[in-house]
Protein backbone atom coordinates (compact mmCIF):
# COMPACT_ATOMS: atom_id res chain seq x y z
CA UNK A 1 0.00 0.00 0.00
CA UNK A 2 1.11 3.54 -0.70
CA UNK A 3 0.04 7.14 -0.20
CA UNK A 4 -0.13 8.93 -3.56
CA UNK A 5 0.66 12.60 -4.10
CA UNK A 6 0.08 14.63 -7.25
CA UNK A 7 3.29 16.68 -7.45
CA UNK A 8 2.68 19.86 -9.41
CA UNK A 9 5.38 21.46 -11.54
CA UNK A 10 6.01 24.76 -13.27
CA UNK A 11 8.07 24.73 -16.46
CA UNK A 12 9.14 21.19 -15.57
CA UNK A 13 10.41 22.00 -12.06
CA UNK A 14 8.63 20.90 -8.90
CA UNK A 15 6.70 23.64 -7.12
CA UNK A 16 7.57 24.31 -3.50
CA UNK A 17 4.06 23.09 -2.66
CA UNK A 18 4.96 19.69 -4.14
CA UNK A 19 7.85 19.37 -1.68
CA UNK A 20 5.56 20.40 1.19
CA UNK A 21 3.02 17.81 0.07
CA UNK A 22 5.75 15.15 -0.02
CA UNK A 23 6.86 16.15 3.49
CA UNK A 24 3.29 15.75 4.75
CA UNK A 25 2.88 12.42 2.94
CA UNK A 26 6.12 11.10 4.45
CA UNK A 27 4.97 11.91 7.99
CA UNK A 28 1.54 10.39 7.35
CA UNK A 29 3.08 7.29 5.77
CA UNK A 30 5.32 6.80 8.80
CA UNK A 31 2.25 6.89 11.05
CA UNK A 32 0.43 4.35 8.89
CA UNK A 33 3.36 2.11 8.00
CA UNK A 34 3.07 2.80 4.27
CA UNK A 35 5.25 4.17 1.46
CA UNK A 36 4.92 7.36 -0.60
CA UNK A 37 4.38 7.47 -4.35
CA UNK A 38 4.33 10.64 -6.46
CA UNK A 39 2.80 11.06 -9.89
CA UNK A 40 4.28 13.91 -11.93
CA UNK A 41 3.69 15.17 -15.46
CA UNK A 42 6.55 16.19 -17.78
CA UNK A 43 9.20 16.92 -15.12
CA UNK A 44 12.79 17.89 -15.93
CA UNK A 45 14.13 15.98 -12.92
CA UNK A 46 11.58 13.52 -11.55
CA UNK A 47 13.97 12.06 -8.97
CA UNK A 48 14.68 15.31 -7.08
CA UNK A 49 11.57 14.95 -4.93
CA UNK A 50 13.19 11.98 -3.16
CA UNK A 51 14.75 14.51 -0.74
CA UNK A 52 11.36 14.74 0.94
CA UNK A 53 10.69 11.05 1.44
CA UNK A 54 9.09 9.90 -1.81
CA UNK A 55 9.85 6.21 -2.42
CA UNK A 56 8.51 5.91 -5.95
CA UNK A 57 7.81 8.37 -8.77
CA UNK A 58 5.35 7.61 -11.58
CA UNK A 59 6.68 9.81 -14.39
CA UNK A 60 4.26 10.79 -17.16
CA UNK A 61 5.87 12.04 -20.36
CA UNK A 62 3.14 13.30 -22.66
CA UNK A 63 3.38 16.54 -24.71
CA UNK A 64 -0.42 16.76 -24.92
CA UNK A 65 -0.47 17.29 -21.14
CA UNK A 66 1.79 20.35 -21.20
CA UNK A 67 -1.29 22.46 -20.39
CA UNK A 68 -3.53 21.53 -17.47
CA UNK A 69 -6.86 19.90 -18.29
CA UNK A 70 -8.90 18.81 -15.26
CA UNK A 71 -10.58 15.81 -16.90
CA UNK A 72 -7.37 14.38 -18.32
CA UNK A 73 -5.41 14.90 -15.11
CA UNK A 74 -8.20 13.38 -13.01
CA UNK A 75 -8.08 10.32 -15.25
CA UNK A 76 -4.30 9.89 -15.04
CA UNK A 77 -4.22 10.41 -11.24
CA UNK A 78 -7.03 7.91 -10.68
CA UNK A 79 -5.10 5.37 -12.75
CA UNK A 80 -1.95 6.17 -10.76
CA UNK A 81 -3.90 5.54 -7.54
CA UNK A 82 -4.97 2.14 -8.84
CA UNK A 83 -1.44 1.28 -9.99
CA UNK A 84 0.09 2.24 -6.64
CA UNK A 85 -2.81 0.68 -4.68
CA UNK A 86 -3.32 3.96 -2.86
CA UNK A 87 -6.32 4.58 -0.64
CA UNK A 88 -5.16 8.13 0.16
CA UNK A 89 -4.44 10.75 -2.52
CA UNK A 90 -2.89 14.07 -1.54
CA UNK A 91 -3.25 17.32 -3.50
CA UNK A 92 -2.31 20.94 -2.88
CA UNK A 93 -4.89 23.72 -2.69
CA UNK A 94 -3.75 25.25 -5.98
CA UNK A 95 -6.24 26.61 -8.50
CA UNK A 96 -5.67 23.53 -10.68
CA UNK A 97 -6.34 21.12 -7.83
CA UNK A 98 -9.60 22.85 -6.94
CA UNK A 99 -10.89 21.97 -10.41
CA UNK A 100 -9.29 18.54 -10.29
CA UNK A 101 -10.37 17.27 -6.86
CA UNK A 102 -14.14 16.90 -7.42
CA UNK A 103 -13.63 15.00 -10.67
CA UNK A 104 -11.06 12.75 -9.03
CA UNK A 105 -13.35 12.11 -6.06
CA UNK A 106 -16.09 10.89 -8.42
CA UNK A 107 -13.70 8.62 -10.31
CA UNK A 108 -12.32 7.06 -7.11
CA UNK A 109 -15.62 7.16 -5.19
CA UNK A 110 -13.64 8.94 -2.49
CA UNK A 111 -14.38 11.48 0.21
CA UNK A 112 -12.67 14.85 -0.22
CA UNK A 113 -11.38 17.22 2.48
CA UNK A 114 -10.02 20.59 1.37
CA UNK A 115 -7.93 23.18 3.23
CA UNK A 116 -6.35 20.62 5.56
CA UNK A 117 -3.77 22.18 7.88
CA UNK A 118 -2.32 19.29 9.92
CA UNK A 119 -1.73 15.57 10.07
CA UNK A 120 -4.83 13.52 10.99
CA UNK A 121 -5.77 13.86 14.63
CA UNK A 122 -7.05 10.27 14.50
CA UNK A 123 -6.61 7.37 12.09
CA UNK A 124 -9.70 5.53 13.34
CA UNK A 125 -11.98 7.21 12.58
CA UNK A 126 -9.82 9.07 10.06
CA UNK A 127 -10.16 12.72 11.16
CA UNK A 128 -8.52 15.81 9.68
CA UNK A 129 -8.33 19.42 10.81
CA UNK A 130 -9.23 21.99 8.16
CA UNK A 131 -10.06 25.67 7.87
CA UNK A 132 -13.71 26.59 7.34
CA UNK A 133 -15.82 29.74 6.87
CA UNK A 134 -13.17 31.43 4.70
CA UNK A 135 -10.41 30.66 7.21
CA UNK A 136 -12.26 32.15 10.18
CA UNK A 137 -12.47 28.85 12.08
CA UNK A 138 -11.27 25.23 12.14
CA UNK A 139 -13.37 22.16 11.63
CA UNK A 140 -12.69 18.50 12.40
CA UNK A 141 -13.82 16.30 9.51
CA UNK A 142 -14.24 12.52 9.66
CA UNK A 143 -13.57 10.68 6.40
CA UNK A 144 -15.33 7.31 6.46
CA UNK A 145 -14.90 6.12 2.86
CA UNK A 146 -12.30 3.53 1.85
CA UNK A 147 -10.58 6.06 -0.41
CA UNK A 148 -9.78 9.59 0.65
CA UNK A 149 -8.58 12.75 -1.09
CA UNK A 150 -6.87 15.37 1.06
CA UNK A 151 -5.96 18.86 -0.17
CA UNK A 152 -3.25 20.43 2.00
CA UNK A 153 -3.28 24.19 2.57
CA UNK A 154 -0.11 25.90 1.42
CA UNK A 155 2.49 26.69 4.08
CA UNK A 156 0.42 24.76 6.64
CA UNK A 157 2.92 21.95 7.18
CA UNK A 158 6.29 23.25 5.96
CA UNK A 159 9.21 21.39 4.41
CA UNK A 160 10.85 18.42 6.11
CA UNK A 161 13.71 16.63 4.40
CA UNK A 162 13.76 12.84 4.62
CA UNK A 163 16.19 11.65 1.98
CA UNK A 164 15.46 8.28 0.41
CA UNK A 165 16.33 6.68 -2.92
CA UNK A 166 13.31 7.03 -5.18
CA UNK A 167 12.53 4.60 -7.98
CA UNK A 168 11.40 6.44 -11.11
CA UNK A 169 8.95 4.44 -13.22
CA UNK A 170 7.63 5.55 -16.63
CA UNK A 171 3.84 5.76 -16.43
CA UNK A 172 1.59 5.84 -19.48
CA UNK A 173 -2.05 6.29 -18.47
CA UNK A 174 -4.88 5.72 -20.92
CA UNK A 175 -6.51 9.07 -21.61
CA UNK A 176 -9.88 8.86 -23.30
CA UNK A 177 -10.89 12.48 -22.65
CA UNK A 178 -10.10 15.13 -25.21
CA UNK A 179 -7.19 17.24 -24.11
CA UNK A 180 -7.85 20.91 -24.75
CA UNK A 181 -5.19 23.20 -26.09
CA UNK A 182 -4.83 26.23 -23.84
CA UNK A 183 -3.43 29.45 -25.24
CA UNK A 184 -2.92 32.91 -23.83
CA UNK A 185 -2.07 31.83 -20.30
CA UNK A 186 -1.16 34.85 -18.18
CA UNK A 187 1.82 34.24 -15.94
CA UNK A 188 3.11 36.40 -13.13
CA UNK A 189 6.57 37.80 -13.80
CA UNK A 190 7.74 37.81 -10.18
CA UNK A 191 10.97 36.08 -9.31
CA UNK A 192 8.91 34.47 -6.56
CA UNK A 193 5.39 33.34 -7.45
CA UNK A 194 2.41 34.11 -5.24
CA UNK A 195 1.55 30.41 -5.11
CA UNK A 196 4.86 29.39 -3.52
CA UNK A 197 5.81 32.57 -1.65
CA UNK A 198 6.59 32.53 2.05
CA UNK A 199 6.32 36.32 2.03
CA UNK A 200 3.92 38.43 -0.06
CA UNK A 201 4.05 42.22 -0.37
CA UNK A 202 0.70 43.55 -1.56
CA UNK A 203 -0.46 47.07 -2.33
CA UNK A 204 -3.70 48.85 -3.16
CA UNK A 205 -5.08 52.16 -4.33
CA UNK A 206 -3.18 53.93 -1.57
CA UNK A 207 -0.16 53.80 -3.90
CA UNK A 208 -2.00 56.42 -6.05
CA UNK A 209 -0.73 55.08 -9.36
CA UNK A 210 1.32 52.40 -11.14
CA UNK A 211 4.32 54.71 -11.31
CA UNK A 212 4.79 54.30 -7.55
CA UNK A 213 5.12 50.52 -7.58
CA UNK A 214 8.92 50.68 -7.65
CA UNK A 215 9.16 50.79 -3.85
CA UNK A 216 6.82 47.79 -3.55
CA UNK A 217 9.02 45.79 -5.90
CA UNK A 218 12.14 46.91 -4.04
CA UNK A 219 10.68 45.86 -0.69
CA UNK A 220 9.71 42.50 -2.19
CA UNK A 221 13.23 42.03 -3.56
CA UNK A 222 14.79 42.76 -0.16
CA UNK A 223 12.46 40.25 1.52
CA UNK A 224 12.64 37.62 -1.24
CA UNK A 225 8.89 38.05 -1.58
CA UNK A 226 6.24 37.96 -4.29
CA UNK A 227 4.32 41.11 -5.19
CA UNK A 228 0.53 41.23 -5.20
CA UNK A 229 -2.28 43.75 -5.40
CA UNK A 230 -5.93 44.36 -4.55
CA UNK A 231 -8.75 43.88 -7.06
CA UNK A 232 -9.28 47.60 -7.83
CA UNK A 233 -5.61 47.92 -8.72
CA UNK A 234 -5.75 45.09 -11.26
CA UNK A 235 -9.13 46.32 -12.58
CA UNK A 236 -7.60 49.74 -13.28
CA UNK A 237 -4.71 48.12 -15.11
CA UNK A 238 -2.03 49.29 -12.68
CA UNK A 239 -0.89 45.69 -12.21
CA UNK A 240 -1.62 42.42 -14.01
CA UNK A 241 -4.58 40.26 -12.98
CA UNK A 242 -2.01 37.56 -12.18
CA UNK A 243 -1.15 39.58 -9.05
CA UNK A 244 -4.72 40.08 -7.83
CA UNK A 245 -5.22 38.32 -4.50
CA UNK A 246 -8.41 37.87 -2.54
CA UNK A 247 -11.61 35.85 -2.65
CA UNK A 248 -12.09 36.60 -6.37
CA UNK A 249 -8.36 36.40 -7.13
CA UNK A 250 -5.54 34.18 -5.98
CA UNK A 251 -5.70 32.88 -2.41
CA UNK A 252 -2.65 33.59 -0.26
CA UNK A 253 -1.39 31.42 2.58
CA UNK A 254 1.96 33.08 3.17
CA UNK A 255 3.95 33.02 6.38
CA UNK A 256 4.06 36.83 6.17
CA UNK A 257 1.58 39.04 4.27
CA UNK A 258 2.28 42.79 4.12
CA UNK A 259 -0.63 44.95 2.96
CA UNK A 260 0.24 48.52 1.95
CA UNK A 261 -2.47 51.03 1.17
CA UNK A 262 -5.23 48.40 1.17
CA UNK A 263 -8.37 49.20 3.17
CA UNK A 264 -9.30 45.54 3.71
CA UNK A 265 -12.60 44.78 2.00
CA UNK A 266 -14.16 41.53 3.16
CA UNK A 267 -13.44 39.85 -0.20
CA UNK A 268 -9.74 40.66 0.12
CA UNK A 269 -9.57 39.46 3.72
CA UNK A 270 -11.30 36.19 2.81
CA UNK A 271 -8.53 35.44 0.32
CA UNK A 272 -5.59 36.13 2.64
CA UNK A 273 -6.91 35.06 6.06
CA UNK A 274 -4.93 31.83 6.08
CA UNK A 275 -1.66 33.79 6.05
CA UNK A 276 0.09 33.32 9.38
CA UNK A 277 1.26 36.89 10.10
CA UNK A 278 -0.44 39.93 8.58
CA UNK A 279 1.15 43.39 8.64
CA UNK A 280 -0.84 46.45 7.55
CA UNK A 281 0.46 49.90 6.58
CA UNK A 282 -2.29 52.48 6.07
CA UNK A 283 -2.93 56.18 6.74
CA UNK A 284 -6.48 55.48 7.95
CA UNK A 285 -6.53 54.14 11.53
CA UNK A 286 -10.15 53.02 10.96
CA UNK A 287 -9.30 50.86 7.95
CA UNK A 288 -11.02 47.44 8.34
CA UNK A 289 -7.71 45.65 7.68
CA UNK A 290 -6.37 46.69 11.09
CA UNK A 291 -8.96 44.47 12.81
CA UNK A 292 -7.50 41.43 11.03
CA UNK A 293 -3.85 42.46 11.32
CA UNK A 294 -1.27 41.01 13.67
CA UNK A 295 0.78 44.21 13.36
CA UNK A 296 -0.34 47.61 12.10
CA UNK A 297 1.43 50.83 11.16
CA UNK A 298 -0.66 54.00 10.84
CA UNK A 299 1.36 56.14 8.48
CA UNK A 300 2.05 57.31 4.96
CA UNK A 301 3.34 54.43 2.81
CA UNK A 302 5.59 56.85 0.94
CA UNK A 303 7.42 57.50 4.20
CA UNK A 304 7.09 54.16 5.97
CA UNK A 305 8.07 51.83 3.12
CA UNK A 306 11.34 53.56 2.08
CA UNK A 307 12.36 53.68 5.75
CA UNK A 308 11.51 49.99 6.15
CA UNK A 309 13.56 49.11 3.06
CA UNK A 310 16.55 51.05 4.40
CA UNK A 311 16.37 49.32 7.81
CA UNK A 312 16.01 45.89 6.22
CA UNK A 313 19.04 46.47 3.99
CA UNK A 314 21.11 47.49 7.02
CA UNK A 315 19.91 44.45 8.94
CA UNK A 316 20.76 42.10 6.06
CA UNK A 317 24.23 43.61 5.59
CA UNK A 318 24.99 43.20 9.29
CA UNK A 319 23.85 39.57 9.30
CA UNK A 320 25.27 38.41 5.98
Amino acid sequence: MSILIYAETQNGSYNKSAFELASYARSLADQMGETVTAVVVNPTDAKSIERYGVNKVLEVKNPSLSAFNASSFASLISQAAQTSKSSIVLLTTSADSKFLAPLLAVKLEASYASNVVALPTSLSPFTVKRTVFTNKAFGMTEMNTDKKIIALSKNAFGLSEHVVSAEVIPFEPTLSETTQKVTGVEKATDKVTIADADVVVSAGRGLKGPENWGMIEELAEVLGAATACSKPVSDMGWRSHGEHVGQTGKPVAANLYIAIGISGAIQHLAGINSSKVKVVINTDPEAPFFKAADYGVVGDAFEVVPSLIEKLKIFKSQNS
